[in-house]
């Protein structure tokens, strides 16, 4: 299978691969390194752990993965669990030994076929979680744009490590403004709003240079002139900047990969911890492949099972050589597929280009202001939350908007897992409710009534077909009829049955149709 998908890489139609996937790779690049670093500070680990899973879920998930706009690395809603675990473990390598196992875990389930849970989350919750996404982007990143960065790049949690929430630390912020990065993020955001205008879509070298690395670019540049002439503009102060750790010679590379503790397969934490981490990965991953096949301007179905399979020997590998946790994450996917991506060739390329800057540019990328990086991702927020979504869902009625709005909320307030959680509570209560009303009709014309049992009838249901019971009046006839129903469960036949005992002395005639002595116990 790798090498059809690598025959695919190299054999796929060049002038597609340079106009809209590798342009689209080095956004995702640009996305995912201080994500990938963020999210290794948070976590307690080495920062270049960041950079490991970045790599292998960019190259190995992306080589075997069904999807073509999916964009794998180390995710923001495994930071707690990977914290806790090292902190209890007290060594990163035995930690790493987890993150094996998990893998192989990964590749257990998708054999056996745990992946199609994926398609049993409804659109609402899908799109709620979105537009959750996209909402938490901007509220993210706006210190960030301010020039305050004292949370970690990619954190998605309400409450946050820095100790403040996601509202207190715009608050906050707005005490610390550093003008040129607000200088800086007005800028880009103005090239990018450009970028997208049609007078610069149609001309062919926008085909080739994606906005986001012009912004990037001229953030560099800008703060160059800053230092040299507008001393007061300038963002000198490194943690306002893309921070890395930079080889002073190749000969120091070995030195940055760490090896697992294979001597702690007999410590039972070892197990719990890797299921933990395979349970949240999966989960992770299969929302967030719904979320990108529903973004996907092509509609194309990513198979789930292969999926996690791709996503267990990514995480297999990365923990071999010293990385983090690998899922599916929807911040890099999304800003994948805005950016005009068509073939997984995007998400391999950027993590072969994430690779290779830290070997050749380490130092350049140092120069990136976080403020020029703030921008980009406050656009991509931006398109995930678009208003006419918001109205869109509405126009479906309460059944689509309460568990779309209900998942919005969780996510916000919570986090990734959890707010999806609360998003198929409230869509499991519309889908109880419709059966309720579907699942036993009542109609009359004159004294004659007919209740009509259709589809799978449940004690779920039991309170309504009382309630319609009691409503025929006395000297009434009638027809229960249970032609439709395909399943109907003992409540329902003890019901029917307290009502024929008690409707003689009502006058009421009852008519029993189609319910045949292996469906029902009335004598």
């Amino acid at each position: 299978m790798l090498l059809k998908v690598h025959f695919h890489f190299f054999n796929m139609n060049v002038r597609q691969y340079f106009s809209y996937d590798f342009p689209a790779a080095v956004v995702v690049f640009l996305v995912a390194l201080p994500l990938c670093l963020g999210i290794a500070l948070a976590s307690g680990a080495p920062m270049f752990a960041g950079i490991i899973a970045g790599i292998a879920g960019g190259v190995v998930a992306g080589s075997l993965s069904g999807s073509n706009l999916s964009v794998s690395g180390p995710a923001a809603g495994l930071t707690t669990i990977v914290l806790a675990a090292i902190t209890d473990l007290g060594s990163y390598p035995t930690f790493l030994l987890c993150v094996v196992l998990a893998g192989l875990l990964q590749i257990a389930l998708g054999f056996l076929r745990a992946g199609n849970i994926g398609h049993f989350v409804p659109i609402a919750v899908i799109k709620g979680m979105l537009c959750s996404i996209g909402i938490i982007l901007i509220l993210k990143q706006l210190p960030h744009a301010l020039g305050y960065d004292s949370d970690f790049e990619g954190d998605e949690n309400f409450i946050q490590g820095d100790g403040r929430n996601t509202f207190s630390e715009i608050l906050e912020s707005l005490n610390y403004i550093t003008p040129g990065a607000l200088l800086l993020t007005i800028v880009s955001i103005v090239i990018l709003l450009a970028w997208d205008s049609q007078w610069v879509r149609n001309r062919k070298f926008a085909q080739y240079v994606p906005g986001p690395l012009v912004v990037v670019f001229l953030g560099i540049v800008l703060n160059y002139l800053f230092i040299s002439s507008i001393p007061w503009l300038a963002i000198v102060e490194s943690k306002h900047m893309v921070s890395m750790p930079v080889l002073s010679n190749l000969s120091e590379f070995p030195s940055l990969f760490t090896l697992p503790d294979f001597s702690k397969l007999m410590d039972s934490k070892i197990y719990i911890i890797a299921a933990t981490i395979a349970v949240v990965a999966s989960l992770e991953t299969l929302l967030s492949i719904e979320a990108c096949d529903k973004l996907d301007p092509f509609k194309r179905i990513t198979p789930l099972n292969r999926e996690l399979k791709a996503q267990g020997v990514a995480n297999v590998f990365s923990g071999l050589i010293g990385g983090l946790p690998v899922t599916s994450v929807i911040v890099r996917s999304s800003a994948n597929i805005n950016a005009g991506a068509r073939t997984k060739a995007s998400a391999i390329t950027h993590g072969l280009i994430l690779f290779l800057a830290i070997l050749a540019i380490p130092r350049i990328l140092q120069l990136i202001p976080l403020a020029s990086l703030a921008a980009i991702l406050l656009a991509v927020g931006y398109k995930l939350t678009k208003p006419a979504l918001y109205k869109s869902m509405w126009n479906k009625g309460m059944s689509q908007f309460l568990p779309f709005i209900a998942t919005i909320i969780g996510v916000l307030f919570t986090d990734l897992l959890e707010g999806v959680f609360i998003g198929l509570i409230v869509a499991v209560f519309f889908i109880l409710k419709t059966n309720f009303k579907e699942a036993i009709l009542m109609v009359s014309e004159g004294k004659n009534y007919l209740i009509r049992l259709t589809k799978d009838v449940s004690f779920l249901n039991k309170a309504t077909l009382r309630k319609n019971l009691r409503a025929i009046p006395n000297d009434t006839s009638v027809v229960i009829d249970a032609t439709q129903a395909n399943f109907i469960d003992n409540d329902i036949y003890e019901t029917i049955e307290d009502f024929i005992d008690g409707a003689k002395a009502k006058n009421i005639h009852v008519d029993l149709k189609n319910i045949s002595p292996h469906k029902q116990n009335i004598n």
